[in-house]
């Protein structure tokens, strides 16, 4: 076997680092505390090491000050003394390091060669799938772009949490909470009642929004991205697979600007309103909103699209508009099965990013001039089910005139997995198509 030939077959891994950081761990065990949060047993390439290293976390977790001696004690309690190479070995692991002030970078060789090693696992698995022609590409695709993200996010779904790691994260979450004095701990909708009820939108929930068509679903999606993208400045990401991007620049800025959309079509502005667009145009071209219009985007071309929006852009919602117009890759005859696979995968992702995921539904069409409920949800038992959060608008359709410039409108809240359900007053602005918090108006 030649050298080249040899060098494939061993994988990357850095036996100096991985005993320089047993070492330094041993010569200075306070700064375990730094290491254990971030370096897992099985990062480690070297059987004996790894080990030597689980029977250190055991000695961390038991809170007992870890040394050579104390090392040897816990791994002959185990009967795991000769598998970690002896009492021999164990004693040497000192002798390269004499101070642990360099641990953080042996920690980060280890990591980044157990990184290489998943790497090269993860290519064998698409190679294999590439060559295997009952998979269709644009699957592989999308696995390959899941199992890079989860690598790059250190995301291990496989992972068992015990209620001590539970309680411990909450308590932080309850403390930050207390000391932020703050009533939202999500993303906040601009709609006051609405946030109240739901603290905003919560990280990993799917929330669905339904309505008849031209009720306002789009509008009521924009007016809530105005206030999180364009006055918040927390990064959005809106798919809108109904209208052109320049669409809806047209009307966030009709929005912002409180400018008649009907102007902005046809062109008959004064100076006062053009004056209105360029500023709203400012605030408008500054927010970090992110739009994809491509119609009829096929579910694993959005998922994909949606992770390279959180990597790249560091977006922390996203808005579909709307659910029935995803494709999904082998369509069913039955819309149902349709509906629920979208549904179904619209909820995982929201869990696998780690964020809200904001989508639109049409409702039945019995739910016309009156106040649409859970059963009349196109697909209804697989999103009713999947979703965390359902809200319905209703309105009067009423005809817009100088006499009417303003209706009335109402978010329901008719499904809420964690908090209360209810109605939320608000008013609808035709003109521009804008939803605002009627307690804040009045």
């Amino acid at each position: 076997m030649s050298e080249s030939d040899l060098k494939d077959t061993i994988q990357p891994n850095s036996p100096e680092a991985e005993i320089a950081t047993l070492g330094a761990i041993l010569v200075d065990w306070d700064a375990f505390s730094d290491v254990a949060t971030k370096l897992k047993a099985d990062r480690f390439y070297n059987y004996y090491n790894r080990i030597i290293y689980e029977a250190m976390l055991s000695l961390y977790k038991q809170n007992v000050h870890g040394d050579t001696l104390s090392l040897i004690n816990e791994l002959s309690k185990t009967g795991k003394l000769d598998q970690a190479g002896g009492t021999a070995y164990i004693a040497s692991l000192t002798d390269q390091v004499p101070t642990a002030a360099n641990i953080n970078f042996y920690v980060d060789t280890v990591l980044d060669c157990a990184s290489r090693r998943d790497l090269i696992k993860i290519s064998g698995e698409i190679k294999a799938s590439s060559f295997d022609k009952s998979h269709d590409s644009k699957q592989i695709i999308e696995e390959a772009e899941k199992k890079i993200f989860n690598l790059a996010e250190n995301n291990d779904t496989t992972q068992v949490h015990g209620m001590h790691e539970v309680i411990e994260e909450t308590i932080k979450i309850i403390d930050y909470r207390y000391n932020n004095n703050s009533e939202l701990t999500g993303i906040p909708s601009g709609i006051a009642r609405l946030d109240t009820m739901t603290s905003g939108f919560q990280k990993s929930e799917l929330i669905i929004i339904g309505a008849r068509p031209s009720i306002g679903k789009t509008a009521f999606a924009l007016s809530m991205m105005q206030t999180i993208a364009v006055e918040k400045k927390i990064p959005c990401g809106f798919f809108s697979l109904e209208m052109s991007c320049q669409s809806i620049g047209q009307r966030l800025i009709s929005q912002v600007a409180r400018v008649q959309s009907s102007k902005l079509r046809n062109g008959m502005l004064n100076l006062t309103d053009m004056q209105k667009i360029q500023d709203a145009a400012g605030l408008c071209y500054r927010a970090p909103l992110y739009i994809v219009d491509t119609p009829n985007m096929q579910l694993l071309d959005l998922r994909a699209t949606a992770r390279r929006m959180v990597m790249n852009n560091g977006v922390q919602v996203i808005f579909i508009d709307y659910i029935g117009l995803i494709s999904v890759d082998k369509p069913s005859t039955n819309t149902w099965e349709n509906i629920s696979e979208i549904s179904k995968s619209l909820k995982a992702l929201a869990r696998e990013l780690d964020i809200p995921v904001v989508a639109l539904c049409q409702v039945a069409r019995d739910a016309e001039g009156q106040e649409p409920n859970l059963a009349q949800l196109r697909g209804s038992g697989s999103i009713e089910q999947d979703a965390d959060v359902v809200l319905f608008l209703h309105r009067d359709r009423k005809i817009m005139d100088e006499a009417n410039p303003v209706q009335d409108a109402k978010c329901v809240v008719a499904k809420q997995r964690n908090g209360a359900t209810g109605d939320v007053e608000m008013w609808f602005f035709p003109s521009f198509t804008k939803f605002e918090n009627k307690a804040q108006e009045e």
